[in-house]
């Protein structure tokens, strides 16, 4: 029997955490907690991050946040043969040099990304370079990140998964036009649904460029129901802040008069489950663009603020998805290239090796032959970030708030002599 332990520090990281837990052996023995730092999701984001799988079924308990040191007795009760780190990239490193480090018996140490990886960074290496395997999700992905390990070193192998909330997806419906129609079991398909992203846009005008194509669309068809659906509201944390929310930016365009308030509706919750009702999709640079194409949803990737590696969207040059804000406005919505989905995340499930590569690896373990991958942030000169990487670990959130605006007033203090 094997027993895996998953470690998540975000709502991002953990959906993707119970999704490529329920794509394990059944016969393996699996926990899913959330190690607390100041990007925790609130229980309603656990609750949506978990949806739809194993750990979020009835009747069970929500995965527990868990400080630092709560981890550690944790890890030490479980005894895991395998520690799957779902956390980002500054996390992964401390706990595995440091809260994780000298579990007996040795546990194989995990680690990845929960999405669109494209094109891979030698950042994302190095702060992972202390684990044993590595999962990514397309053939681009393995290929660019194991180019990155030969040429850098350390770290362990890359291995393939399918992204888990694809599956999810599949069978929502089999595909939407621009009006209403009916969707999986006979469900009626009237929504847009747009995937906010933290990051980009950036600008606080591009971002109501957004919001003003999805109130004109609104207006045009009043027999869709048009849905910004968000990753967190205005008073809870993601994986990446989010200067510029649009909650709040379409509440100000509001009160200027320059949109109906009723125009357009702001929502939370699982994904895929507003993609069950969706005829359309639409998104600046979402890895929900992907589920969009596993149920079916026709769908929109806007490319008027650039399609390049700082807008997150180059991996869909050449998709067919790529389209602008007059064309949201017009509820002209796209279907992918096929041959552009076999290469990007819909590979064939035969190609899928996690697991497998896991299993050998833990296999080697027990027999006292894993030689452990070698962390490239080992040396004196990453001691003080990993350092601040513990703080975040170890320092109760609102605690380290009130730090970091001492430490930012004591600044401008010091500047103002």
């Amino acid at each position: 029997m094997t027993r895996l332990l998953a470690v998540a520090d975000s709502d991002s990281y953990l959906k993707w955490a119970a999704g490529l837990l329920d794509a394990l052996p059944e016969d393996w023995t699996t926990d899913l907690v959330v190690v607390r730092t100041p990007i925790t999701p609130s229980a309603a984001q656990i609750a949506a991050a978990v949806s739809g799988t194993r750990a979020g079924a009835a009747g069970r308990e929500l995965p527990a946040v868990l400080s630092a040191r709560q981890l550690r007795r944790t890890a030490e009760r479980f005894r895991p043969d395998v520690v799957l780190l779902a956390c980002t990239g500054p996390v992964v490193d401390a706990l595995a040099a440091e809260t994780l480090a000298g579990l007996r018996p040795r546990p194989v140490l995990v680690s990845g990304l929960p999405g669109i990886s494209v094109p891979a960074t030698e950042k994302a290496w190095l702060f992972r370079s202390g684990c044993d395997l590595f999962v990514v999700h397309s053939g681009r992905e393995v290929a660019e990140f194991s180019a990155i390990g030969r040429e850098l070193g350390g770290g362990g192998a890359v291995a393939l998964a399918r992204l888990p909330y694809l599956d999810l997806g599949a069978g929502l419906g089999t595909g939407a036009g621009t009006g209403t129609s009916t969707g999986a079991g006979g469900g009626v398909r009237d929504r847009v649904v747009f995937a906010t992203q933290a990051k980009v846009p950036r600008r606080r005008e591009e971002r109501e460029d957004v919001l003003l194509a999805l109130a004109a669309l609104a207006r045009a068809r009043p027999d869709l129901d048009v849905v910004v659906k968000l990753r967190a509201r205005d008073d809870e944390r993601q994986t990446h802040n989010e200067r510029h929310h649009y909650e709040r930016l379409w509440n100000a365009l509001a009160d200027e008069g320059r949109v109906n308030r009723d125009l357009v509706r702001f929502a939370a919750g699982p994904m895929h489950e507003h993609l069950s009702r969706a005829a359309g999709f639409v998104t600046v640079s979402s890895t929900a663009a992907l589920e969009a194409i596993a149920g079916h949803v026709p769908l929109l990737v806007l490319s008027d603020f650039g399609v390049s590696a700082e807008m997150i969207n180059l991996v869909f040059e050449g998709s067919g998805c790529l389209g602008t804000l007059d064309d949201l406005a017009k509820a002209d919505f796209r279907t992918p290239d096929a041959e552009w989905c076999r290469a990007n995340y819909f590979h064939d499930a035969s190609a899928t090796d996690w697991a497998g590569r896991v299993t050998a690896l833990v296999a080697a373990a027990r027999a006292g032959t894993l030689e452990p991958a070698r962390s490239l942030l080992d040396g004196p000169e990453h001691a003080a970030a990993r350092r601040r990487a513990r703080l975040r670990l170890e320092v109760p959130p609102k605690v380290l708030r009130y730090g970091y605006r001492a430490k930012r007033r004591m600044r401008r203090y010091l500047k103002a002599l």
